[in-house]
């Protein structure tokens, strides 16, 4: 496993809220690689935190911008961009990948930077498999 990871949206919504459906192992992990600096966030996912509060599904206690402020400013963690590279591999993965823009652009980020993505998302993990990325369960 690469010790660089980038976490799922809601591996590090769980994170940053204490949410006890985050496994002990993952913890220690996401700890492990956060004093080596290398735990990434998809850009795609400060907007999925967006619109999960924006439709009611989370509640957050503060303002939206507030809450991904203070989530980023972890220590050992780094926004990855989204750049030209990883939106066009989000277009393209290679074999039949679901159309969820989101999920396309943390898979294609993972792969264009070489991270080790950590999910729970069960099509993600399947994908994951054939051999187009490395996952790790969390």
């Amino acid at each position: 496993m690469n010790k660089n990871l980038l976490l799922d949206t809601h591996i590090w919504l769980w994170l940053v809220i204490g949410d006890k459906t985050l496994k002990n192992s993952a913890v220690t992990i996401i700890k492990k690689a956060a004093q080596q600096h290398a735990i990434y966030i998809s850009a795609i996912s400060m907007w999925e935190v967006a619109m999960l509060e924006f439709s009611g599904r989370i509640a957050l206690g503060c303002s939206t911008s507030e809450w991904i402020h203070r989530a980023l400013s972890a220590p050992g963690l780094s926004l990855a961009a989204l750049s030209p590279e990883i939106v066009v591999d989000s277009v393209n993965l290679p074999d039949k990948f679901h159309t969820d823009p989101a999920d396309r652009i943390i898979v294609a980020t993972a792969r264009k930077m070489n991270l080790t993505l950590m999910t729970r998302d069960e099509r993600i993990l399947k994908y994951s498999k054939q051999g187009f990325l490395n996952t790790i369960k969390g």
